[in-house]
């Protein structure tokens, strides 16, 4: 029998290590190897650690070592107090999840080289490329149940603590002085074509990010330990009934629940761990009014 109620998945847990690491290095080949020589930015936290990069270096003139990229560096400072923001919302397991994974984030940034020339000569074709493998990179990240920092630890505090708030609304704000500062020190076409990369990153992010895919799961079992492990293994709420076979005339257990795409895999396993002739059926895209909790990161 499995014990429902205590421990972690360690094979999930390894699944999501590798998932964020493999997102965050091609992230950062998407950034820096695409979009960087173009002299475009991202838009959010990660486009103000480039422009903190750029007034560093060409203002102020500070050297740095050698094949070491600021971004990085400062794209992990800008992170500290929102790691502990998140602390204070989430408790100690989020913060370390997080913290590790900016950290493996904020070293492939630092460390992959930027080439001198860009190695797309069309910005156009870059912007679309450079888009696509940054933004299944930072949905990797998230599919991994990691956060990539910034504006997804604001949005995943504001979800508890400040429902009501807009949390795109905030995303709006902070991208519209990014590209405003880029506006006045470029030109409107480093702005557009920014834009047009930003926008590409946001859609192949939420093809990659299947936790914005509600389902609805409906299992019956004759095992007395299925709710027990959605409870306290996927951590969601289920309703139970009872229900008799129509051709055996057996009794079973009926639940429902409500999660995530990205948590069928899980709850799946641990049904026919427990029950292995339970029978599961999948409902995508359910449309839920009331509480539910969104899984940002795990």
């Amino acid at each position: 029998m499995v014990d429902v109620r205590t421990g972690h998945d360690k094979r999930l847990v390894i699944e999501q290590n590798l998932l964020m690491i493999a997102g965050n290095l091609i992230f950062a080949l998407g950034v820096n190897i695409i979009i960087t020589p173009l002299g475009l930015y991202n838009g959010g936290f990660m486009g103000i650690s480039q422009l903190l990069r750029y007034f560093a270096v060409e203002v102020l003139h500070i050297s740095f070592l050698a094949g070491i990229d600021l971004v990085g560096i400062i794209y992990f400072l800008l992170n500290v107090p929102l790691i502990y923001m998140g602390y204070k919302t989430f408790g100690r397991e989020y913060c370390i999840n997080t913290l590790i994974a900016i950290a493996v984030g904020s070293a492939f940034l630092s460390l992959v080289p930027i080439p001198k020339e860009p190695i797309i000569g069309d910005t156009l074709t870059g912007c679309l490329i450079g888009g696509v493998v940054a933004g299944s990179g930072a949905g990797m990240v998230m599919r991994g149940g990691r956060s990539g920092g910034g504006q997804d630890i604001i949005g995943s505090c504001l979800s508890v603590t400040h429902p009501n708030w807009s949390v795109g609304g905030i995303s709006i704000a902070i991208n519209f002085c990014v590209y405003a500062v880029c506006f006045f020190v470029w030109n409107i076409e480093v702005v557009i074509y920014s834009l047009i990369y930003t926008t590409v990153l946001a859609i192949f992010l939420d093809r990659m990010f299947v936790q914005n895919i509600n389902v609805q799961a409906m299992i019956i079992t004759k095992s007395d330990d299925v709710a027990d492990a959605i409870l306290y293994k996927l951590k969601r709420g289920a309703t139970e009934w009872d229900g008799i076979g129509s051709y055996t005339g057996d009794q079973a257990h009926v639940l429902m629940t409500v999660l995530s795409k990205y948590e069928v895999p899980t709850l799946i396993r641990l049904v026919h761990e427990i029950d292995p002739n339970a029978f599961i059926t999948i409902h995508e895209k359910a449309q839920i009014y009331g509480n539910f909790q969104k899984r940002l990161v795990s």
